[in-house]
């Protein structure tokens, strides 16, 4: 069998040729004719959603913010791809390993609205922010501006590079409740100096689900000469963007969380002008300077994860963007619009509509976030996780397009009855 034959049966197949699901794909097709927002609060067109997925009856999943179980169709597509290398072993591995990751860069690209020039897939948000915050020609008195509610392990990496070289970091608070994006923005402003190197912000705030005015900050550092690192986690292919609209030099996103690929894919984008500035994480000989690639050697890696990205992105697009967007706002503000009046929960996340989307965080008074989250575990059977810091107590809630209207009924009585 030569190689090009291979492609053609593996490459092509393997990525384009989905499990069938015939009574999804109807309901999916008998709403074609329908806006977003009419199908945003179809319970029986969102119950059709949920039997794709199999779920674990013991209880109510309220933290799909870490790991977003896949779909049916995209788990047995990920089995199959796993059995087909498996098949083929080193052949495999030495032969079409790498057209099959540029075509699943491709996609990607096209789904984050970027070049496929301009993107990489790497393991996790966490490998793709630490490359750009390591990868950096720092010198000492540098200076880099990040957030108190940015994630710990890219804090963690801004840390080593401090004691490492000698630079400076300097944290700021994002107001919980912004009164305008501009009150965000100045905050940012007001800590960037001459010596300013790197803004590192939140797409969306991973503790809180708020929405930062990404565009709004980056206009603003370049303006001051400064280039901006933004952590997308939390809100790749779960609010509609496209990257190169943003204006930011750097973007990095899980795609295990929101987009539902099997665990052990990310992407980083790095604008086209600062690919040559970048350090990677492991060396890459041969390659010219403004080759994106060349901050892609990662070793070997579980290639069929790869694989099953192009499953994901075509059930995503199935559902459609916008349909998803809608549909989890809609089930946060469904909660939150109700227990936001109550006396006794604190709620962290913004009233205001466009500051989040589906993720929203809430506490109760004198108590701590972990003695919630295991009362509505143990008495409610809702699993959440408790966040204790930065300025947050309380249990991040995190539904997804599987999750009913029902099952947020049960989150609101618990949080009635909670003293």
């Amino acid at each position: 069998m030569n190689k090009r034959s291979f492609l053609k049966k593996v490459s092509l197949a393997g990525l384009a040729t989905m499990v069938s699901f015939p009574a999804l794909s109807k309901i999916l097709d008998s709403v074609s004719h329908l806006s977003p927002e009419e199908i945003t609060t179809d319970e029986e067109f969102w119950k059709a959603i949920r039997a794709a997925y199999k779920l674990k009856p013991d209880y109510i999943n309220l933290e799909n913010g870490y790991y977003c179980i896949l779909p049916e169709e995209v788990l047995e597509n990920y089995f199959k791809h796993i059995r087909e290398v498996n098949l083929h072993g080193a052949y495999y591995m030495r032969t079409v390993q790498f057209d099959n990751k540029k075509a699943a860069v491709s996609k990607l690209a096209e789904l984050a609205g970027c070049s496929s020039e301009e993107l990489i897939i790497t393991r996790n948000t966490t490998e793709s922010l630490d490359m750009i915050i390591s990868g950096q020609d720092w010198k000492a008195g540098d200076e880099a501006v990040m957030a108190d509610q940015d994630y710990g392990a890219m804090l963690d990496m801004f840390k080593q590079v401090s004691k490492r070289y000698g630079t400076v970091n300097k944290i700021i608070n994002v107001p919980m409740h912004p009164k305008s994006d501009e009150e965000i923005v100045e905050v940012y402003a007001n800590a960037i100096t001459p010596k300013t190197k790197l803004l590192m912000i939140c797409h969306m705030i991973n503790i809180t689900g708020q929405i930062l005015p990404v565009k709004k900050i980056c206009d603003m550092a370049h303006s001051k000469n400064v280039s901006v690192l933004v952590d997308g986690a939390h809100a790749f292919a779960h609010i509609k963007f496209n990257i190169s609209d943003l204006n930011c030099d750097y973007y990095g996103a899980s795609l295990h969380k929101w987009l539902s690929v099997p665990l052990g894919a990310g992407i980083l984008y790095v604008k086209k002008e600062h690919i040559p500035k970048v350090w990677p994480l492991f060396a890459e000989d041969g390659k010219k300077e403004d080759d994106i690639s060349r901050l892609n050697h990662t070793g070997t890696i579980p290639v069929h994860t790869d694989l099953a990205i192009a499953n994901s992105i075509e059930f995503y697009n199935k559902i459609g963007v916008e349909r998803k967007e809608n549909r989890l706002r809609y089930l946060q503000n469904y909660w939150t619009n109700k227990v936001r009046n109550f006396p006794n929960v604190i709620l962290n996340t913004p009233e205001e509509v466009k500051r989040s989307c589906g993720i929203a965080n809430a506490g109760i008074k004198n108590i701590k976030p972990a003695d919630l989250a295991k009362i509505l575990l143990e008495k409610y059977k809702i699993y959440t996780v408790a966040i204790d810091g930065k300025g947050v107590q309380g249990c991040r809630i995190t539904p997804n397009v599987f999750t009913s209207t029902e099952e947020l009924d049960v989150l609101v009585k618990a949080l009635s009855e909670i003293k």
